[in-house]
């Protein structure tokens, strides 16, 4: 069985582990704050703050900057990027995508600007950038928060400049990310305050952490200058997050090489079309996904290479908007979203980790023709 994803785990990665276990320090601990600094000076950032998910990091922010009214997302992304609006006391206003890099239409967002609009969401699909300085332009245009959901994008560069870095940047450690942690998130800000707030909110609203108050002469006083949850990822995770981050240019590259193995040898079927590198984009490739032709039964297709052991999947199906509880809000949608149905009902993500070899690859790219012909 070839699997779709296979988190990349090495000795180091179960040493810290093991470490964090050994030390005591099971909650969050001094793992969280080495992760944390190393995270942010990869991102380039000021702050990094480490939590349990990539949807408590936007829930997180959305709650601590009081974004009460609409934010622009995509129909097409995990329901979470919209559950983490609509919990957060938000209102999702969803736009259509762009057909080549399946990453929210700069162009769909000026015109679903209203004045209660206070963000943009834009979420970097599959391991590609969206155009972040079209983005920026029109945030900036209208005075709008930017929220980046970076969940797939670990390592991701937009003009040399990596994604999470723009705006507000939540990143995912799901085991299907770029560096993962089992569950966790982290969310990068420059902004002193919103860090501090941040920090307080998914820590039951106190301003400091045990481990911080250790050396203090009460280090038993706690006190809460908000009302907060708790969202905080452990230290063990954290120990294993610590020793990924380390290794996210090689496992990045390790990815973009299957990719391009992918490409060279799929690119003569007319029936499918490939995933799209925006020329201004370093693709660090969380998913491989292409694009079937309509003659081609896309649930049938997959089946098939299911049969034969490999673990293709789809991303997204259905799209947000026609989920149940969506459906429901007709008046969240910003026009037709064409192109995000379209997409939605022909995508197939294929097998994609690190430590793929050839024969695997070999044997996948065999199957899709054997199938389409």
């Amino acid at each position: 069985m070839i699997k779709l994803c296979i988190p990349d785990i090495k000795e180091l990665e179960i040493a810290s582990a093991v470490d964090a276990l050994k030390s005591g320090w099971l909650a969050h601990g001094p793992y969280n704050k080495k992760f944390e600094e190393k995270f942010a000076d990869f991102v380039g950032v000021k702050h990094a703050i480490s939590c349990n998910s990539c949807t408590s990091a936007l829930f997180l922010v959305l709650k601590a900057l009081d974004i009460t009214g609409e934010v622009i997302i995509p129909s097409f992304s995990f329901v979470a990027t919209a559950n983490a609006v609509v919990t957060a006391g938000a209102i999702p206003r969803f736009v259509d995508i762009d057909y080549k890099t399946c990453n929210i239409d700069p162009k769909n967002i000026e015109s679903a600007i209203t004045p209660k609009t206070q963000a943009i969401m834009p979420v970097h699909f599959g391991g590609q950038c969206c155009e972040m300085d079209k983005i920026m332009e029109i945030a900036d245009k209208y005075d709008l928060v930017v929220l980046e959901d970076t969940a797939e994008t670990m390592g991701g560069k937009f003009n040399n400049k990596q994604a999470g870095s723009f705006g507000i940047g939540c990143f995912s450690f799901f085991p299907t990310k770029n560096i993962t942690t089992g569950e966790g998130g982290m969310i990068t800000t420059n902004d002193d305050d919103l860090a501090r707030n941040c920090r307080a909110l998914l820590g039951h609203g106190i301003d400091s952490t045990t481990f911080e108050r250790e050396k203090n002469e009460m280090p038993w006083y706690r006190s809460a200058v908000m009302p907060g949850f708790n969202f905080r990822m452990s230290n063990v995770l954290a120990a294993i997050g610590y020793e990924q981050i380390k290794r996210i240019d090689e496992l990045n590259k390790l990815r973009q090489d299957h990719a391009n193995y992918y490409l060279d040898n799929l690119n003569e079927i007319n029936e499918i079309d490939l995933p799209y590198s925006f020329e201004k984009c370093e693709h660090v490739y969380q998913m491989f996904t292409i694009k079937l032709s309509n003659i081609i039964d896309r649930n049938l297709f997959v089946k098939q290479l299911n049969k034969k052991g490999i673990g293709a999947s789809v991303h997204f199906y259905p799209p947000i908007h026609q989920q149940p509880f969506y459906q429901k809000h007709t008046e969240w949608i910003d026009g037709k979203l064409d192109i995000t149905e379209d997409v939605s009902n022909r995508i197939v993500t294929l097998p994609l980790y690190p430590s793929m070899n050839k024969k695997e690859l070999d044997i996948i790219i065999k199957e899709i023709k054997f199938i389409i012909n």
